[in-house]
């Protein structure tokens, strides 16, 4: 089996939650392969990227956060392998906005202008936001995904993530509490790898 884990914004193939999902699956389950890629480029450059990594898909699972949640949906929905969100965004289009309110406001802006670089390096263009725009989630496969929310979270909205994944048939597992990054996450691995191997 292997597990592809997404990280989010702002973070690289080093991750807190996949060095606690990779260490997990390594002294408890072997057998797992963690895959563990760095998503800081372009959209389209990441998609690229998944889907040599995913390939026919066999024994095949994505875990995402945050944006990477975002990426593991979309994969789902391109090639249907199962995926596992973690405080997903589901708009990056309009999330990604705040990064115009807090250095661009009223500007009119060319596509490719620069106006957020991630610590992973990744220059966020604003066509990007055109671009997760045509790239909406469609869920075509709500049987294959499962999502773990914090009610807490304070960067994304999980209240509408909750309703959008209930509403397209999703199981959301939503905890009260806890934060965007889910700190608690060491004691959540043992459950996101336990949806992974029913979801295969």
């Amino acid at each position: 089996m292997r597990l592809i884990y997404l990280h989010g914004l702002d973070s690289d193939s080093n991750a807190i939650k996949a060095q606690i999902t990779d260490e997990f699956c390594r002294h408890n389950y072997p057998e797992i392969q963690v895959i563990r890629p760095d998503l800081n480029q372009s959209p389209d450059e990441v998609v690229a990227l998944l889907q040599a990594l995913i390939g026919d898909g066999a024994d095949t699972v994505l875990v995402g956060s945050s944006l990477g949640g975002y990426f593991a949906n979309l994969l789902s929905d391109m090639t249907a392998v199962p995926a596992i969100l973690l405080n997903p965004s589901i708009r990056p289009d309009l999330s990604f906005r705040r990064f115009l309110a807090d250095n661009f406001d009223g500007a009119v802006l060319a596509d490719d202008a620069v106006i957020y670089t991630t610590t992973g390096g990744w220059q966020i263009r604003f066509g990007d936001l055109a671009w997760f725009e045509n790239h909406r989630l469609m869920v075509k496969n709500p049987n294959k995904i499962k999502v773990l929310l914090k009610l807490g979270d304070e960067l994304l909205d999980a209240y509408a993530t909750q309703d959008f994944y209930t509403d397209k048939g999703v199981f959301v597992l939503a905890q009260d509490g806890g934060d965007h990054r889910m700190s608690d996450y060491q004691n959540q691995v043992a459950q996101v790898i336990g949806w992974a191997k029913a979801l295969l």
